[in-house]
């Protein structure tokens, strides 16, 4: 099942966002696709200052992985758009299980090495600030989260 939520600005994601890290638990996965400038950044944003992340979060573009240890769970933040699908030596799958929460950024560019329970979020732009997120939960914790907090 799909969910769709319309934000309207940032404020909205980030609110998204901070309602979604209200459900966290260790080990969560959330795969953001989206285009550049979609909000997938804004999201992770949102995420990180409501688990208590004090320091600045960016993008990862060219680090891949950015790990946040400050907050509650550690954050382990991630951008695979460079890397052609190629993350066999990267040991991202290794992430999964770190006890933290993978935002993973692009995730549909490695779909053959992600979980296959996470939560999937597809952003559309429908307008300078209009979003669709089309949220789809694959297991029973992120099917809870959407019924939740959805």
């Amino acid at each position: 099942m799909n969910y769709k939520i319309t934000s309207y600005n940032e404020q909205d994601t980030i609110e998204l966002a901070q309602n979604i890290e209200s459900e966290k638990f260790p080990n969560m996965v959330i795969c953001l696709d989206g285009d550049l400038g979609s909000g997938k950044t804004i999201f992770t944003k949102g995420f990180a200052q409501s688990l208590e992340v004090n320091e600045d979060v960016t993008s990862p573009t060219f680090n891949i992985i950015k790990e946040y240890t400050s907050g509650e769970l550690p954050l382990y933040h991630m951008d695979v758009y460079r890397l052609n699908g190629n993350v066999e030596d990267l040991g991202i799958e290794e992430y999964y299980k770190k006890g933290g929460i993978c935002i993973i950024e692009w995730s549909e560019t490695i779909e053959d090495y992600l979980p296959e329970k996470r939560l999937d979020i597809r952003i559309k732009v429908v307008g300078e600030e209009k979003r669709v997120f089309i949220i789809t939960p694959h297991g029973k914790k992120y099917e809870d989260i959407c019924e939740a907090i959805l």
